[in-house]
């Protein structure tokens, strides 16, 4: 039956409910709060945005942010919403002072949208304003105004005070995890030297700027003193390490552009063309930049970002009738670093001698590396080991921050993944048997081994995670010695050789219950001992418990519990102080009786199993 197509087809939305029909133009994805990139926290990134560009402005030194119970908290002192506007401000679209650039002249926020969509997106959302002796208080329900106040006096500084509960309506289930949000926070303290940001008692605050974000995402020092080069729009910081791969953390306006955009584009090839006019050699582009990690802040004029979550510059020029970014930062990179090389001959001799190095060994696999890609493309990778996606990370799709893949072992399992997953957004790739140990191995490995090029050749890593396909990178394996084992060593693989996959958050563990513990009326998965006896407790008198042995075990139907809205992930990460090649060393290394001895005296008896 063909649908009557009339002018009664045709709505129109108000602004709140199309923010709440369509969230993902407004904040990327939805979420539980598992991923870094959920929806809840660019709700809190929204109004940090507008609270830093208080700061930006020369107004406010500190901000403080409060989360808890799903409560949110974001405090600042600038010039507070001028009140009279303070409700337009927070619930009418395309409103908002950054349309004025003498107001906001390199400010992230230049839509009119950000805090709207959070009004919209929360079940309760407050907004104050102090200014002049004076504040005004507004509260909404889901976008609608259900309380204002009268402008009365008030001793409190200059500022804007906003409170929101993300939607259940919206969100499901969620719960906000304090990992991320510090992360989010030392972004911004980062890239603001002198704001001091208070998060649940504690004091987040940069005196150095990108050198001490590098000091934060590396896990071991650089081949020589990171370089700091900074004028009135633009900083960066680099140093070079050993380890494999290039890693970058870019900024714009102090938005993080996870996905970088043309002023990262444009470094790299400015700092190219330096480095090879400075040593008066064509070094290949790849051996100068193995191994560099680097951060890049630029502030321009109304910035144009590809999607309304901010990830991904797309501005070709610093401001509408201004110079163009990739001539900007070519000038700045060439002036600045051929000074500072000149200037700093020992860190020049360092550098030089690692793109050589880097240009050793390239030239030592350059054959095996064409064999391998030969021989990806003639394997059937996309029906043999990849049961491939629709939607992938490097595409222009509104859905591609929910791309995932997962790393499974064996057929059964990757079976009935393939089955239960979501064809739009979940890839499967499967293992076979259990990787080769690479730690310590050079990159030759990657491509004499079968499964590791295979792999790398499904991610599109090969040439650096730039083109990776997926945003989530899921090791699925089972719940046992041997499972455990697999997800050690692909875990292994992705820190030797591409670490910026997990730096930038795109490595997971999958969790799957180990119970199902069901009667007549009602079935739960448990992912612990704890939340089986529990369950036994609340289901009543002799409920069937199963133990599930690996994922094999789980059919289709019941692993789409798993791997749909619920999902249960573990992000991977890698901290300063973990010291990540001394873990390895010890774990992954050739000292076998050194690991043998260590289990023997730390090993725990359960006396009621003898």
């Amino acid at each position: 039956m063909i649908e009557n197509y009339s002018e009664d087809s045709i709505q129109t939305l108000d602004w709140k409910e199309h923010i709440r029909r369509r969230p993902g133009m407004y904040i990327g994805k939805l979420g539980d709060g598992s991923y870094s990139d959920d929806g809840i926290y660019v709700l809190l990134k929204e109004v940090m945005d507008n609270s830093v560009d208080e700061f930006m402005m020369g107004f406010g030194k500190k901000i403080e942010v409060s989360v808890e119970n799903g409560k949110v908290f974001v405090r600042d002192y600038g010039r507070g919403i001028p009140l009279g506007k303070l409700i337009d401000a927070v619930s009418k679209m395309n409103t908002g002072a950054k349309y004025d650039s003498k107001a906001f002249k390199k400010s992230v926020g230049l839509n009119g949208v950000g805090v709207k969509a959070v009004n919209a997106l929360s079940y309760k959302f407050t907004a104050q304003a102090f200014r002049g002796g004076e504040v005004k208080r507004a509260e909404f329900s889901r976008g609608e105004l259900s309380l204002e106040n009268e402008i009365e006096p008030s001793h409190e500084k200059n500022g804007t005070y906003i409170e929101f509960i993300p939607d259940s309506e919206i969100f499901g289930s969620y719960a906000f995890r304090e990992e991320f949000i510090e992360d989010l926070l030392k972004n911004y303290s980062f890239l603001n030297s002198g704001l001091s940001i208070h998060f649940n008692g504690k004091i987040i605050e940069s005196k150095n700027g990108l050198l001490d974000l590098l000091e934060e995402k590396m896990n071991e020092p650089g081949l020589y003193p990171p370089i700091m080069l900074k004028d009135e729009d633009l900083e960066v910081a680099l140093t070079h390490t050993n380890q494999y791969g290039e890693e970058y953390y870019t900024f714009v306006n102090g938005q993080h552009t996870t996905q970088g955009g043309t002023h990262l584009v444009a470094f790299r090839e400015a700092l190219v063309k330096t480095v090879r006019e400075f040593y008066n050699k064509s070094f290949d582009v790849a051996d100068i930049r193995q191994g560099i990690v680097a951060a890049i802040s630029i502030k321009i004029e109304e910035p144009v970002f590809e999607s309304q979550t901010k990830t991904k510059l797309g501005s070709k020029d610093m401001s509408p009738d201004g110079t163009s970014i990739r001539n900007y930062i070519n000038d700045f990179v060439k002036k600045h670093l051929d000074n500072y090389l000149h200037k700093n001959p020992e860190t020049a001799e360092i550098l030089q001698r690692k793109i050589l190095d880097s240009e050793k060994e390239r030239k030592a696999i350059s054959g095996i590396q064409k064999l391998a890609r030969e021989r990806a493309k003639k394997v059937s990778l996309h029906n043999k080991k990849l049961r491939d996606c629709r939607i992938h990370y490097n595409s222009n799709d509104e859905r591609k921050l929910e791309s995932s893949i997962f790393i499974t072992e064996g057929d059964s399992a990757s079976g009935s993944i393939t089955k239960a997953r979501d064809v739009s957004t979940q890839a499967v790739f499967s293992l076979k048997g259990k990787p080769l140990n690479s730690y310590g191995l050079t990159r030759k490995i990657v491509y004499e081994n079968e499964e590791f090029n295979l792999l790398q050749a499904a991610l599109n890593i090969e040439e650096g995670i730039e083109s990776l396909r997926y945003n989530h990178v899921i090791i699925a394996t089972d719940a046992d010695v041997d499972g455990m084992h697999i997800r050690l060593l692909t875990i292994t693989f992705f820190l030797q050789f591409f670490p910026e996959l997990i730096k930038n958050g795109h490595l997971y563990i999958l969790q799957t219950p180990l119970f199902r513990v069901r009667n007549k009326k009602e079935t739960r998965y448990c992912y612990s001992e704890e939340e089986r006896i529990n369950a036994i407790k609340e289901l009543g008198a002799n409920p069937e418990i199963t133990r599930f042995k690996g994922l094999g075990e789980i059919s289709p139907d019941e692993f789409s519990h798993f791997i749909g809205k619920n999902i249960r992930l573990d992000r991977v990460r890698v901290r300063k102080e973990d010291v990540s090649r001394e873990l390895l060393e010890f774990y992954m290394g050739k000292n076998t009786m050194s690991r043998q001895n260590f289990i023997i005296d730390n090993l725990i008896v359960d006396e009621e199993m003898l």
